[in-house]
């Protein structure tokens, strides 16, 4: 089974994007740097640069890899058209239940069957009218899609069979002048993706970020390099905490 598809998942993903600081840092964690939180919104409000964009009216985003919505809402604040797109049903459900109905229940595991009733809530004071949520891989997208004044793909590519083919489509997403966002924490695992595959992350063919520059350079150039951190609550005595590349590109 795919593991994107499961209620552990659902719910971890779902504290992951919505969940409040009090209901991620529990007990010994409490006094955790809250910079490792809200990794979703961080990727937009700290990669984004929205004096390139047109009027909210007019720009288009697309965000790929959505997973439950939480950067789509957030892309939303400041374009009027939002297309998220993820390969998890049941995560594009769950987005769609948040721009549709605003919440959504959900249950915080804490210690084998022992769990806390928790309720994700959309941010307040956008539009969620511009929001779209679909299911799709990012290999095949439709050919329909056009093209965006952003593409945001957050922890996505590490998790791809064949990244390159979401990097050889992406000049045709991106519009010229427009803003290309990709986040890795670069955990290239056999399981997801065959070593062949791997962008970089190899003695000979040298880092992620290497492999992104044979990729992408010549339709895009880059703007800037930063590390985003990032935890994830899987119980109360378990958190994964990693270390995003974060890349920001621009369309020649």
């Amino acid at each position: 089974m795919n593991p994107y598809e499961t209620d552990k998942l659902l719910a971890e993903y779902l504290l992951f994007h919505y969940g409040q600081p009090s209901e991620i840092l529990t007990g010994e964690l409490a006094a955790v740097d809250e910079r490792v939180l809200h990794y979703p919104v961080r990727c937009v409000r700290e990669c984004l640069e929205t004096k390139l964009l047109p009027p909210a009216s007019n720009a288009r985003a697309l965000d790929l890899g959505c997973a439950v919505g939480r950067s789509s809402f957030e892309l939303a604040r400041h374009c009027g058209s939002v297309v998220g797109i993820d390969f998890s049903r049941r995560f594009i459900a769950a987005a769609q239940r948040l721009r549709e109905d605003g919440e959504l229940p959900y249950e915080r595991t804490d210690e084998g069957h022992r769990v806390t009733p928790l309720r994700a809530v959309a941010p307040p004071g956008i539009d969620r009218r511009g929001l779209h949520f679909e299911p799709g891989d990012a290999t095949a997208l439709r050919d329909n899609l056009g093209n965006f004044d952003v593409v945001l793909a957050a922890n996505l590519l590490c998790r791809l069979p064949r990244p390159r083919r979401l990097l050889e489509r992406l000049p045709l997403l991106v519009k010229p002048g427009g803003q290309l966002i990709l986040t890795t924490p670069c955990t290239w695992l056999e399981e997801f993706t065959p070593p062949s595959e791997w962008i970089g992350a190899t003695p000979a063919a040298g880092t992620t970020l290497d492999g992104l520059h044979r990729c992408l350079d010549a339709d895009f150039e880059l703007q800037q390099t930063r590390d985003l951190p990032f935890l994830i609550r899987e119980h109360q005595r378990k958190y994964q905490l990693s270390v995003a590349l974060a890349t920001v590109w621009r369309r020649k």
